[in-house]
């Protein structure tokens, strides 16, 4: 049952509550968008771009998606799925030999050296793009975080293919646990598709749904727009300005986290989902690839707590506690209703600089809030995320 979005009613409040966060210094600045399958119901754009520089953010303002861009990596393995290019349950080393290296960390020995073995089973895609093949983060895994700092390798992120050189920390399939699957994912469809994985994006995804301003390399136009990114000091709560960006000259392109992106270009693509895989006069994915990717794809397991131990970059990391919450294809799904409204059997997930998104096919919503504030769960930019999403609700008929 779809539900109409009184913008009447939407507009003042979600303007307010905005407006409040960016004058309360809570965030630096902020844009959000909402949307039904027909067209942007709301847009709206609050503070600066840069803490202190007084450029104002635009609804056209550039962020930094981070793992935002996973949902788009996996419509495009979606996509060599249906093509035939890709499986989603043989051994994904067949088109990407480099997986059957893959080692299995079972512990460390007395010098501190990690203690590896070959996983008893090999990797599939369903389980990369489910996050349930075993790789997980650093940012939220202990083994992961040192095994990094043990071997001096790396993040995936920045773009180096030794990066991607780690062992799982758990058996493929065993349970749910967030990580760099998404990276693999990615180099699956550069080597399915013959291009490099920004190359098979742009071409059948973004350039078809007139996203003109995303892309893993900021472009001219894009960087006269672009916001920084922030980071909030633990014990004064200020925000400041880093220095931080995505390599723009890579090895390979992240697909666990590297794009950039605008709100209303990231709509472009939600609305997509919303429209059964049709937008802007392309039909990107059959209907039913959509519905395979709204539903559970990794049976019993669950989603869980995700422990920091980078807080820096993430505090402790859940979304609506209590909730039973599952995986798609590559999103996030809350199995029951949210507390802010949100449909059971919703789509959603994140970005690191506390950049979200929701898709809601029951009552034909979408939404997408961006920040680009660290760590990642900041209390303060959730809870304009979450104030924001229940503004929508509160305005739905």
């Amino acid at each position: 049952m779809t539900s109409s979005l009184d913008t009447s009613r939407l507009k003042p409040a979600a303007d307010a509550l905005l407006q409040q966060a960016v004058d309360a210094g809570h965030v630096p600045g902020v844009v959000a968008a909402a949307s039904s399958a027909e067209g942007t119901l709301y847009e709206a754009a609050f503070g600066e771009r840069a803490l202190g520089a007084g450029v104002p953010m635009t609804p056209d303002t550039v962020f930094w998606l981070a793992s935002m861009t996973k949902p788009i990596v996996g419509a495009a393995a979606m996509q060599l799925v249906e093509q035939g290019k890709l499986t989603l349950d043989e051994t994904a080393a067949k088109i990407l030999p480099e997986l059957a290296e893959v080692k299995l960390l079972t512990g460390w020995d007395t010098n501190g050296q990690p203690l590896l073995r070959a996983p008893k089973s090999q990797i599939t895609l369903r389980q990369l793009l489910t996050h349930t093949a075993g790789f997980t983060s650093d940012i939220w895994n202990a083994d992961s975080a040192r095994y990094l700092k043990t071997m001096n390798l790396p993040r995936a992120g920045s773009g180096k293919k030794i990066a991607l050189s780690v062992p799982l920390t758990f058996e493929p399939g065993e349970r749910w646990e967030y990580g760099i699957n998404i990276d693999w994912a990615g180099q699956l469809v550069a080597a399915a598709s013959g291009m490099r994985l920004g190359e098979y994006i742009q071409k059948n995804i973004t350039e078809p749904l007139g996203m003109q301003s995303t892309g893993f390399k900021i472009s001219p136009s894009m960087r006269t727009r672009l916001a920084t990114v922030h980071q909030r000091d633990p014990a004064t709560g200020l925000l400041s300005t880093t220095p931080f960006e995505v390599p723009q000259e890579t090895e390979f392109d992240p697909g666990g986290g590297g794009l950039y992106s605008t709100a209303g270009d990231y709509l472009r693509f939600t609305r997509m989902i919303l429209n059964h895989g049709r937008g802007n006069g392309h039909q990107l994915l059959k209907p039913e690839t959509i519905a395979l990717m709204s539903k559970n794809a990794m049976g019993p397991l669950r989603v869980n707590l995700l422990r920091t131990q980078n807080k820096a970059a993430s505090l402790d990391a859940e979304f609506f506690t209590g909730v039973e919450k599952s995986w798609g294809l590559t999103f996030m799904i809350n199995e029951q209703v949210a507390p802010t409204g949100r449909s059971a059997g919703s789509l959603a997930w994140a970005g690191l600089p506390n950049a979200f998104f929701w898709i809601d096919p029951k009552k034909d919503l979408t939404g997408v809030i961006l920040m680009q504030v660290l760590p990642f769960v900041d209390p303060h930019a959730l809870d304009l995320f979450t104030n924001y999403e229940k503004a929508i609700y509160a305005a739905c008929t």
